[in-house]
């Protein structure tokens, strides 16, 4: 150990901040957040490491601290830091899923359309899907029985779509300020409470009315609707009753590596997931609160309305630094329902093994 880094190691304080590890030649190696630097730190160099983390204490050269008034605050900076520097033991997420999202705009003549990008115009977003013909379906949905502008908004001939009732008119007549907030408060619950089940109930009554009154083709027009309703929202495979929109995390970890699993919830079911397993560095808290952080400081992960994590995570650090509301589940549906995210992540940890051991029987000659 160079003489310089066991002098420091020697005068590390019990106090919140980050620790930056360089290479001989000054570069980043890694960077991390603690509430007690001397401990944290000095892990590092007192544990028998093996794996990733032993490869990055055999090149750490020196090391540096930045003193921050809270753990918050260091999570915060932390994050900033690796995203400016971009170390090579840090987790850098390059996420080849790109969601996609519902958009409300922002205009005078608002429209419902889909998009990979979020941006600060103003918009309301919804999401986020891993399968964009779910997303799809949902927005063919939603234009149908909440529609909104669905042309360019000129006063003039009325578009097809208003013809057909998937516009709502402003090439046609005045449509107010008004108008357009009912729509969209209509479409708001259906994403964030249990608005579905008003839609549901609406088509159903729809559908008795048109039986009744001998309208076969409105009624299998009526009867599609609800088949559409019934895959978007996923009712097989409800986990909760509680219909709000939030995510889910859980993670395990075996042999130095961690299999992170991130599930999202909206309206009771699984709209989408995120799974990664990466290679540990540290504590395991520390690489799964940095993922986390990276994950929704991403401009295009949406973040939810409520975080549900596992009890080895601090779940009063990542709501400050969050801005969100984060949970650990108790007891009920969503113990539960981390306890099923967990079992996900064991089998996805499972199947990186499996692969490691297929790649070293075709390195070493084995069975094809």
């Amino acid at each position: 150990m160079e003489p310089n880094l066991e002098q420091k190691l020697k005068t590390l304080p019990e106090l919140p901040g980050c620790y930056i590890y360089r290479d001989k030649k000054e570069a980043i190696l890694y960077i991390g957040k603690s509430k007690n630097l001397k401990h944290r730190v000095k892990s590092y160099f007192t544990k028998t490491q093996i794996g990733k983390t032993a490869r990055l204490v055999h090149h750490i050269h020196d090391l540096e601290l930045i003193i921050t008034d809270s753990e918050q605050e260091a999570l915060l900076l932390e994050m900033t830091l690796i995203m400016k520097y971009q170390p090579p033991y840090n987790v850098m997420l390059k996420d080849e899923i790109q969601y996609t999202y519902l958009k409300i705009t922002k205009e005078a003549n608002p429209h419902l359309e889909l998009t990979k990008e979020i941006k600060k115009d103003g918009a309301r977003y919804f999401g986020p899907y891993a399968s964009s013909y779910k997303a799809t379906e949902t927005h063919e949905l939603l234009q149908k029985i909440y529609p909104l502008c669905h042309c360019e908004g000129k006063r003039g001939r009325p578009c097809f779509y208003y013809q057909i009732g998937m516009c709502l008119g402003p090439c046609a007549r005045e449509v107010t300020k008004e108008e357009y907030e009912a729509q969209i408060q209509k479409i708001e619950a259906f994403f964030y409470g249990s608005g579905y089940k008003d839609v549901k109930r609406e088509l159903e009554n729809h559908l008795k009315q048109q039986v009744d009154n001998l309208e076969f083709e409105r009624a299998k027009e009526t009867h599609e609707l609800l088949n559409v309703l019934d895959r978007i929202t996923d009712k097989e495979k409800v986990l909760t009753r509680d219909f709000g929109h939030r995510d889910a995390i859980h993670f395990v970890t075996r042999d130095q590596f961690c299999a992170i699993q991130i599930s999202f919830l909206r309206n009771g079911a699984v709209a989408g997931r995120n799974s990664k397993v990466l290679e540990l560095v540290g504590e395991e808290s520390e690489l799964v609160e940095s993922f986390l952080m990276a994950f929704y400081t991403d401009p295009n992960h949406l973040r939810p309305k409520e975080l549900l994590v596992p009890e080895q995570l601090d779940a009063k650090l990542l709501a400050s630094a969050l801005g969100i509301k984060v949970r650990v589940p108790q007891k009920g549906e969503k113990k539960a329902l981390l306890e099923r995210i967990h079992e996900n992540a064991k089998s996805a940890l499972d199947a990186h093994f499996k692969m490691i051991d297929y790649a070293e029987e075709k390195e070493n000659g084995g069975p094809n």
